[in-house]
């Protein structure tokens, strides 16, 4: 039996990394990012570059927390010590025990630091752990390799492509990439190894 992840609240956290939920507070905190880096959304559904547009980033998360369709969380790199960007659960079917991980961003000094790993274990491990759930999805321009490797590196399958399946910040439409994690396949190995890949 499943929680209802909009009343428990969660706050995720290890020694590496803790994820909080995401407030409007948080503009001073994500404000770097969205003037010094506008190229972090190149592939997103959504932008937050920009003053305006991020206030209209977080006040979306939030309301759409508040309406029970998404919650975000805001990263906070402990070993850095500087927050570091941002991921959510999004379509969540409680009633199916489904979920959609992705908006996931990241400043570029953050990139390619094993910090991601550790967010999505800690997401993952909460998922099917805690959560409930028996299946979580992830999708992505299916031209952003770097996305899709990550994916696959912490034991996602791939599924196939949506063709044409949604317009894109910069116009025109995108492919998107399909790929899963179930809770079958995170308690037959899965865990252990993403676990490893942290360690």
């Amino acid at each position: 039996m499943s929680i209802d992840i909009f009343t428990t609240s969660p706050v995720l956290e290890n020694d590496r990394v803790l994820l909080r939920p995401i407030n409007t507070d948080d503009y001073d905190h994500l404000l770097p990012f969205s003037l010094d880096e506008p190229d972090i959304w190149k592939y997103g559904l959504v932008s937050a570059a920009g003053e305006e547009n991020l206030r209209i980033y977080l006040a979306a998360a939030v309301k759409n927390r508040a309406e029970r369709k998404e919650f975000a969380f805001i990263v906070y790199d402990k070993m850095a010590g500087r927050y570091a960007g941002s991921t959510r659960f999004y379509d969540i079917q409680q009633a199916w025990l489904t979920t959609q991980l992705g908006y996931t961003w990241y400043g570029s000094a953050f990139q390619r630091t094993g910090l991601n790993r550790h967010c999505k274990f800690l997401l993952l491990s909460y998922v099917f752990e805690t959560w409930g759930l028996e299946r979580c999805e992830f999708r992505a321009d299916a031209n952003n390799a770097p996305s899709v490797a990550a994916m696959k590196a912490i034991g996602c399958v791939e599924e196939g492509i949506l063709r044409n399946h949604m317009p894109t910040v910069q116009g025109g439409r995108r492919d998107s990439i399909i790929l899963s994690i179930l809770k079958t396949e995170w308690e037959a190995g899965g865990r252990e190894r993403l676990l490893d890949k942290i360690r």
